[in-house]
């Protein structure tokens, strides 16, 4: 049995209860109330107390003095609201008709806006260091064992040529239900066992996979990847695919696919799956490649290379009038006089998630 102990798809956690302290009822009397007893309390004589409350009495019921007229009120300040603004970062790539990635730009070559609302770019960094963190999940199902040597020994390859000392990888496998091999590591002789000790099963829980690696993503910084490696079938009832995109979005994670081609015929292919991969990768920032017969090298050299020529551009969104819960992000070339940017494509993505700003008097 393999030391790492399988995962299950659990629902949301249950809210944490908080004993909140007691709030006494209007009427209700001191007597019935706890009373907390201190060792060496002063005690004092019924008539001492009567004395204290005749006074107590007398002060309150003395006629309130009026403000002299000479002495104007102190003006009141107005109130001071703080708004905690976040900082959005967005990852973009840009290729040529050709699809090599085009580098060398400045900040004064983009433009962006959030809802259609002009933002001013507050950071820009090209070929980007941030740490990264990402998961590889690798679908260990029936309909891909064949090619799973093949991808092992590629994927073995890739997290040599890209992890950097302060990258982490988390190995995760599935096929009938999701299991974290190796968690967040930089540990080379660890990512190389766990790719050794793959499990195996009958079924496909795709869309359980990359909801669970996009919560794992969720609380760690600098850059969320997710590579995922699948022919697309998904075969476990449980999270659905609008679940899975919505989890990847809200998380901010990009999602890398490479799609297992088992077989070239479309009648023995899940076109409908390869299309699920093909769109969660568009909507997440990611890319999709196609891998026949196994053969996923090149895709990896190619993922290796689109997240080193990454563009971070980074901007304090302003509060919006609108009550949705989606800000939707555009990122766009000027022109500047360059003809040279025709026909480059750009890749990023589409939006974030927010929390909802009330709106603003007009």
């Amino acid at each position: 049995m393999h030391a790492a102990s399988r995962r299950a798809l659990e629902g949301p956690p249950e809210p944490n209860h908080v004993s909140l302290p007691r709030i006494w009822a209007r009427g209700e009397s001191v007597a019935q109330r706890p009373t907390r007893i201190r060792s060496g309390a002063r005690k004092f004589s019924p008539k001492r107390v009567r004395s204290l409350a005749f006074a107590l009495l007398a002060l309150l019921t003395l006629p309130a003095v009026p403000q002299a007229s000479g002495s104007p009120a102190a003006p009141q300040q107005p109130p001071t609201f703080h708004v905690k603004v976040r900082l959005v970062n967005v990852f973009v790539n840009i290729t040529d008709p050709s699809g090599y990635p085009i580098g060398g730009l400045t900040q004064d070559d983009f433009a962006l806006t959030e809802d259609g609302v002009p933002q001013k770019i507050s950071y820009f960094e090209r070929q980007t260091d941030m740490p990264l963190s990402l998961v590889l999940a690798i679908d260990t199902s029936g309909s891909v064992r064949k090619d799973l040597d093949i991808e092992v020994h590629a994927a073995h390859d890739f997290l040599h040529a890209l992890l950097r000392p302060n990258d982490r990888l988390d190995l995760i496998d599935f096929n009938s239900s999701v299991r974290e091999v190796v968690p967040f590591t930089a540990d080379m002789h660890h990512l190389d066992w766990g790719l050794d000790n793959l499990d195996m099963g009958p079924a496909t829980a795709l869309y359980d996979a990359i909801y669970l690696a996009s919560q794992n993503l969720a609380s760690r910084s600098g850059r969320k990847v997710l590579v995922i490696i699948s022919d697309g079938g998904n075969t476990v009832k449980g999270v659905d695919y609008t679940q899975a995109l919505d989890q990847a979005i809200r998380d901010e994670v990009m999602v890398y696919s490479l799609i297992d081609l088992p077989i070239l015929n479309d009648a023995g292919r899940d076109t409908g799956g390869e299309h699920a991969l093909i769109t969660l990768s568009q909507e997440t920032g990611g890319k999709y490649y196609y891998a026949e017969f196994g053969d996923i090298s090149k895709a990896f050299r190619k993922i290796s290379e689109d997240l080193r020529t990454q563009y971070l551009i980074g901007y304090y969104p302003a509060q919006r009038r609108s009550q949705t819960d989606f800000r939707r992000i555009q990122v766009t070339l000027n022109s500047n006089g360059h003809q040279s940017h025709n026909g480059y494509t750009l890749r990023y993505r589409p939006g974030y998630y927010a929390t909802p700003s009330p709106p603003l008097d007009q």
